[in-house]
């Protein structure tokens, strides 16, 4: 490998390096302690240091240096693995450098020429592969001691590298940490000791950062029950990172595709970049703050600052600028954040030129300035230009004129901050099935009305009029620590749509697609799936005590938003509790932007909530646990076991308290929740348990506690709810109402603001990703353990092998996927099947899974017996096979008796597994996963499982001329390599000579008269057959002649007379050769096997 010229002090190294070769320009070296006469201590020494100190040398112990005759200074330029690599590097400069070298005068022109030669080399061969790494040069070196030291397929893309110490027991191993697309990989060697380690990204339990009394800071990693410690990183937190982001990726794309697919810029597993990694991060956490939608990526960061007129003063921040959205968030702890859709940009001025400021003016008469920004010309023309707007003065005539407004709008910010008036946006009123909220028709709000409720009603509205005035309204409105505030306090019903819309999100999403729902409306409508089956079953069960689903008018705006909402996202499609949260968002908001909310919410807001397994709900669980541990020690101390309120704090997630609080005082979570997102959650649930804390340390089991928070989620009120007692729901199962003192919700989330406030986002997020590793090994883990319930029903291995089985039954499956977004094996998993189907494998891996696991170690035609095995278990020729198929025949291969075994072998020549195309093709493969699915044929093939009985021998169809004759070349070829081959062989001769005759005198038998002219021949090519085969069985070279002379010599003459044998025949004639009985009945060590699939499984996946 040619390297980027370095210079080195040869001086120093003569007792590491040994020239082989040199000339005038040039040195080949080899590396002391490799090659002839390596090993030793001096080997172990310089091996020992090589891996220390990152040196190439360690898997390229050749090198060649350049230098001149007049100079002392060398140059390295070439290294290489082996000997041949070298030589050919050599070979290449004597035949195309030094003829060119003798034409030169000075010694610097010489070694210039030299270098700019090797740096033209380096960037032809990285052009396309490494351009986008950070340091292509060393990138390239560590990418060749990867690829040497771990083996892995060349696929396999390597994302970064750092030195770094693993913990191996209570020893630390100084060496190198590499990160992949797939893999974590460690190398270490220190004094011949070498510790290497590679761990898959979606085998990993737990990642954490950790720290105790021997170790400061470290990274720990739990994969297959065993933890793995890496400490003395110079950049922890960014390795940590880089980690995360790898074991996330690897999960969303082999177990959680629904979220994956959502996510274009991670769509190659073999273009991920550590630099591409970090923009992602970066944009997430842009989106996530901002609640912008999933197509925005941050493209530039400006730190600056804004005039903020309400508060009389600049702010410290930065400005996010991504493809239709330009924000800002402060800096200084006053929590302001504005976002501007470019579409409500109307122009951008510089004011002075030497004020390193920029105004953006937006509709409604709203101008804001940024100051003190370092580039802000390229900002300026980076907005103008996303906008479609020109700075120059024939596409912009009146921009004196917006100079002039804009300039005047400042100075009247500045001279007169109490008159600012901020006017609202006109937005795009987007024509929906329904224009009106359900409140608003079932509860309209009377207007002369002045009882206290009513009255209190008005005075909020008055507080968010004044907020509106100071802040604006709309998508550019300033929020600040204030908005907050007037959240606790609860919005007013008029407002609630219109501010969940806005502080969710939603109203960009409906802005930039209009019309869009409309059209989902009318291409869902008279569509037939299980989704909208069970859309239909629970309309009715939405909120039923409220007048508006108790019309016709609420339950088919219902069923339209549903029903869009299954169509626009079918890997969502429906799930539960999805109706409740839906019902209550058409309570205040219009139909349309009903639905926009829905997609805000299942997301954005709560992303993977709303499928087949609720992982998201079970991760927030989990963060909820930790956060218990953290607020709550006294019910900690307690409650040992905090599953309990896993169980109980589901309904809480998934519906937002809506399903165990009344309507009235549940929309207040609501409100806090659009605003602060799941952390509102998370603190009203600590804020709910510390307020029954005494009464939960008292009791005595999970119903008592369970009928504890019951009782006082039906004490909860809102006593500022202006709305009638016929829309109030009633308390649930509550008949002592006494019992508990009422509640007011107002209050309790004030309380949990006050003691929880501190709960900041960043620490939410990062303990969803902490904890998203553990739920979803849990839940595969649950999968195995079902799958290998089912399947040790059926077949004799016991549990320890069928869980070795499953795992690298379901690493090949994986191994299908790591390298590509196309694999069948991916694009067929689907978690909503039952849990034998979920993994699965096409022909290509099922053979190379089979080659490594059949007993049969020197089989001769592995693939093609293979092809005939998989078509064999394929029951429903899908062109996949699920474990509990390869299990059963891997079963009867390992245990099952002679019978069972020469049963399996016969039923591999006859259809459907030998008389399918010779191409191999699997020609039916079909979509899983989609459209309606047909439970009554789900319902038939389980009562088909049910009543299938054992197959009878005597059932089996005769096997007929061409696959008898296969069947013995099957024989042979699983014979091939045994030690009692030559009797093996003998044997089976005499076995194809005996059946043949047999055949010959039943044939005469059954003839009324002395046999014909015609059959004669063929009963002297059988005899004639059977003592060839006998004959050449002799020796292991002949071993397919018999076959030949099967289909060549007695083909002609047979095949007029179409003889066939029943398997009771084989069965008899093969009992009576006992070398072929004890050659099946040989026990077969399964562990063993077990142990060698596990680590050739990626080795022979590396080498293909």
């Amino acid at each position: 490998m040619w390297l980027k010229p370095e210079e080195i002090l040869l001086k120093n190294a003569f007792k590491l390096w040994v020239t082989e070769k040199d000339n005038e320009y040039f040195v080949l070296q080899r590396r002391r302690g490799y090659g002839e006469g390596g090993g030793g201590l001096t080997g172990l020494l310089v091996g020992t240091l090589d891996t220390v100190l990152d040196s190439t040398s360690k898997v390229a112990p050749y090198r060649i240096l350049h230098h001149t005759p007049d100079s002392q200074v060398y140059w390295s330029i070439a290294c290489g693995v082996t000997k041949e690599e070298i030589v050919q590097h050599w070979d290449w400069l004597q035949q195309n450098i030094m003829r060119t070298l003798s034409v030169f005068d000075s010694s610097e022109d010489i070694t210039s020429f030299v270098q700019g030669k090797i740096r033209g080399l380096i960037a032809e061969e990285g052009k396309t592969s490494l351009v986008l790494e950070d340091d292509p040069e060393k990138f390239r070196e560590a990418l060749l001691r990867f690829e040497k030291w771990f083996e892995l397929p060349p696929e396999e893309k390597l994302v970064t590298y750092y030195s770094c110490s693993y913990w191996k027991g209570k020893v630390p191993c100084q060496g190198w940490l590499y990160l992949s697309t797939n893999f974590l990989c460690f190398y270490s060697y220190l004094l011949g000791a070498e510790v290497k380690l590679v761990i898959s990204w979606d085998e990993i339990w737990r990642l954490e950062k950790t720290s105790n009394v021997i170790l400061t800071e470290s990274i720990h990693v739990l994969a297959h029950g065993e933890d793995h410690y890496f400490s003395m990183l110079l950049h922890l937190n960014e390795t940590f990172v880089i980690m995360e982001q790898l074991a996330d990726y690897s999960i969303k794309r082999l177990f959680d595709k629904e979220a994956f697919q959502r996510q274009p810029a991670l769509s190659d597993p073999l273009q991920i970049t550590k630099r591409g990694l970090e923009a992602h991060a970066k944009s997430e956490q842009f989106r996530a703050f901002f609640r912008l939608p999933r197509e925005e990526n941050l493209l530039e960061v400006h730190e600056s600052f804004l005039w903020v007129p309400f508060s009389h003063f600049n702010t410290l921040g930065k400005i996010c600028l991504s493809e239709n959205y330009l924000c800002f968030a402060s800096q200084d702890g006053s929590q302001c954040h504005v976002i501007i859709p470019m579409r409500e940009i109307v122009n951008v001025e510089k004011p002075d030129s030497g004020s390193r400021a920029l105004t953006v003016c937006v509709r409604g008469k709203r101008a804001l300035r940024f100051s003190e920004v370092r580039d802000y010309q390229r900002l300026a023309n980076t907005i103008r230009s996303r906008c479609g707007i020109s700075a120059s003065p024939q596409h912009s005539a009146s921009s004196e004129a917006i100079r002039g407004e804009c300039q005047s709008l400042i100075n009247h910010f500045e001279d007169n901050p109490e008159d600012v008036t901020l006017m609202v946006g006109q937005k795009d009123c987007s024509k929906a099935v329904s224009t009106e909220a359900l409140m608003t028709v079932f509860h309209p709000q009377d207007v002369e009305n002045l009882d206290p409720k009513m009255l209190k009603e008005k005075m909020k509205e008055q507080s968010w009029n004044i907020h509106f005035s100071e802040y604006g309204r709309g998508t550019s409105m300033f929020f600040t620590r204030k908005t907050r505030d007037l959240i606790v306090r609860g919005v007013p019903e008029a407002l609630r749509g219109e501010l969940w819309m806005l502080f969710s999100g939603a109203v960009n999403d409906m802005a930039t697609h209009p019309g869009y729902y409309t059209e989902l409306v009318e291409q869902s409508l008279g569509t037939s799936t299980l989704a909208t089956d069970e859309i239909e079953r629970d309309l009715h069960r939405s909120l039923p005590e409220h007048p508006a689903f108790q019309s016709d008018t609420g339950i088919s705006a219902l069923r339209r938003v549903l029903t869009a909402y299954a169509y626009r996202n079918p890997k969502i499609g429906y799930c539960q509790a999805m109706n409740i949260l839906t019902s209550v968002l058409l309570l205040y908001a219009k139909e349309e932007e009903a639905f926009w909310l829905l997609v805000a919410v299942c997301e954005r807001m709560l992303p993977d909530y709303f499928n087949r397994r609720i992982i998201g709900a079970l991760v927030d669980q989990a963060v909820f646990e930790d956060l218990i541990r953290e607020n709550l020690p006294q019910l900690v101390d307690h409650m040992t076991d905090l599953s309990f309120f896993s169980s109980v704090s589901l309904s809480w997630f998934l519906t937002l308290f809506i399903s165990v609080l009344p309507i009235e005082s549940a929309v207040n979570v609501v409100d806090c929740f659009f605003y602060d997102g799941i952390k509102a959650i998370l603190q009203l649930g600590l804020a709910v348990l510390d307020y029954n804390m005494e009464a939960l340390i008292s009791c005595h089991d999970d119903a008592e506690a369970v009928t504890i928070l019951s009782k006082f989620f039906d004490s909860v009120t809102n006593r500022d709810s202006p709305l009638p007692p016929t829309v109030q729901q009633a308390p649930v199962g509550n008949n002592d109402k006494a019992s508990h003192l009422k509640v007011d919700i107002s209050e309790l989330i004030r309380e949990a603001y006050e003691k929880y406030g501190n709960i900041r986002s960043e620490e939410v997020e990062r303990s969803r990703k902490r904890n998203k590793l553990y739920v979803i090994q849990t839940l595969e883990d649950t999968t195995k353990q079902n799958v290998i319930r089912v399947v040790s029903q059926e077949a004799r291995l016991n549990p320890s092998h069928l869980d070795d089985l499953y795992n690298l039954f379901k690493r090949q499956h994986f191994l299908s996927c790591y390298w590509t977004m196309q694999s069948p094996a991916l694009l067929h998993h689907d978690p909503s099947l039952a849990y034998l189907e979920q993994y699965q494998l096409a022909f290509q891996q099922f053979s190379t899974l089979f080659s490594l696991l059949e007993p049969w170690a020197f089989c001769t035609t592995k693939c093609t017996l293979s092809l005939w095995v998989f078509r064999l278990i394929d029951e429903n020729q899908d062109g996949l096979v699920n474990f509990k198929e390869f299990c059963c025949a891997l079963d009867t291969l390992y245990s099952g008796s002679f019978t069972h075994k020469l049963k399996f072998l016969f039923k591999l020549h006859l259809p459907p597994a030998f008389d399918l195309p010779e191409d191999g093709v699997i020609r039916k493969s079909p979509e899983r996963g989609r459209g309606k699915v047909d439970l009554q044929a789900y319902l038939k093939q389980w009562q088909n499982e049910i009543l299938k009985k054992e197959e009878n021998i005597k059932d089996l169809p005769r096997i007929n001329q061409t696959q008898f004759i296969q069947f013995s070349k099957t024989l042979y070829n699983i014979f091939h390599g045994d030690p009692e081959e030559e009797c093996l062989y003998r044997a089976v001769a005499h076995v194809t000579s005996l059946l043949l005759r047999m055949e010959e005198v039943g044939r005469r038998l059954q003839e009324p008269s002395s046999p014909p002219e015609s059959s004669k021949p063929a009963s002297s090519a059988a005899a004639d057959e059977s003592s060839n085969e006998e004959a050449s069985s002799t020796t292991p070279e002949g071993s397919d002649t018999p076959s030949s002379h099967n289909s060549q010599d007695a083909g002609p003459d047979l095949l007029h007379t179409e003889w066939s044998f029943s398997f009771e025949q084989v069965l008899a004639s093969l009992l009576n050769e006992p070398a072929i009985v004890s050659f099946f009945e040989r026990p077969v060590d399964i562990q063993t096997k077990l142990e060698q699939a596990k680590v050739a499984q990626l080795k022979l996946k590396a080498n293909k």
